[in-house]
């Protein structure tokens, strides 16, 4: 499964509308920590399949929402519940962390 796709037209909908927990992943494509983190985020995706939405934003193609939620340095991670953020992770951290994170939220 991959992980859905962010777009500073979408996010309103998608994200913050959702009816389940979003983690979104925000990245870009000269971002070496983000590569590391993307086959993670990628097996997250699959795991947690109809529990939780897992996507991710590209920083350079939608500014607009990386600005809105201050995103400074990538990777971050924000999880979301009911539309407001409820945990952030920066840089790139192990499965496991982001397990515990998901866990909190569903």
């Amino acid at each position: 499964m991959k992980p859905f796709t962010f777009t500073d037209g979408n996010f309103d909908a998608e994200a913050l509308k959702s009816n389940l927990p979003v983690i979104v992943d925000f990245w870009a494509a000269w971002c070496g920590p983000c590569k590391m983190i993307a086959p993670i985020i990628e097996e997250l995706a699959g795991e947690y399949e109809g529990k939780v939405k897992i996507g991710k934003l590209d920083v350079d193609e939608n500014q607009q929402t990386a600005i809105k939620y201050g995103v400074r340095s990538i990777p971050t991670v924000l999880f979301l519940k009911d539309g407001k953020v409820v945990e952030t992770i920066i840089g790139a951290v192990p499965k496991s962390t982001f397990a515990e994170k998901i866990t909190k939220l569903v």
